[in-house]
C-alpha cells in the first residue's frame, strides 16, 4: 500500500513536469515564428522605405531640371573651411557652417552634397562665398562668380575650394 501511494503522486508529478516541458517547447517555438516573421516586415518595410524615397527623388528632382551641388577642398591645401554660400540665379541655394569632423572628412578627401534642386535647361548664375582662416590664423573670405549651362540631363557640379595661395581659390567643373 505504502508504495502504491507514493507512485500515484509521483507519476501525477511526472505527467505535469512533462506537459509543462511540452508547453514551454512550443511557447519558444512559437516565439522563434514571431521573431522571424517580425524580422520580414522589417526587412519589408525597409526596402519600400528604400524604393518610396527613390520615387520621391524622381518626383521631386525629375532628370530633366535636377542639379546637384558638391563640395569639396582642393588636395594639400591648409585653409581652414569655417563656411560656404551658394547663390543659384541670385537666390540663397546653400549657407553651411562646418564644424571640426566635417572639415576633416573634407581634408581626407570627401565631398559633400550641399545642394540638391530643380533649375529649368539653359545658362544660369553661380555664386559661391568661401569664409575661413588660413595659416597663422588670419581670416580668408573670397567670392567668386561662375556660370554653369544645365542641359536635359541631370547636372553634377563639383565646387572645390582652396586657399589664397592656390592659382584658383574656387574651382567648378562638371561631374
Amino acid at each position: 500500500m505504502p508504495k502504491t501511494f507514493w507512485t500515484l503522486p509521483f507519476s501525477a508529478l511526472c505527467a505535469l513536469w512533462c506537459s509543462e516541458s511540452c508547453a514551454d517547447d512550443s511557447y519558444r517555438a512559437q516565439m522563434k515564428g514571431l521573431d522571424e516573421q517580425v524580422q520580414e516586415i522589417k526587412s519589408d518595410v525597409l526596402s519600400i522605405d528604400a524604393e518610396l524615397r527613390r520615387l520621391e527623388e524622381k518626383l521631386l528632382y525629375p532628370s530633366n531640371t535636377h542639379v546637384a551641388l558638391f563640395i569639396a577642398l582642393a588636395k594639400g591645401d591648409s585653409m581652414r573651411l569655417d563656411a560656404v554660400q551658394i547663390q543659384l540665379d541670385g537666390k540663397l541655394a546653400a549657407h553651411y557652417i562646418y564644424n571640426f569632423k566635417e572639415l576633416e572628412a573634407l581634408q581626407k578627401g570627401g565631398v559633400q552634397r550641399v545642394y540638391t534642386g530643380n533649375i529649368p535647361t539653359g545658362a544660369h548664375r553661380l555664386e559661391v562665398s568661401v569664409i575661413g582662416k588660413v595659416e597663422g590664423g588670419k581670416d580668408y573670405a573670397h567670392t567668386e562668380s561662375f556660370s554653369i549651362d544645365k542641359g536635359i540631363e541631370p547636372k553634377l557640379v563639383g565646387i572645390t575650394l582652396a586657399g589664397p595661395g592656390s592659382s584658383k581659390a574656387i574651382d567648378v567643373a562638371a561631374w
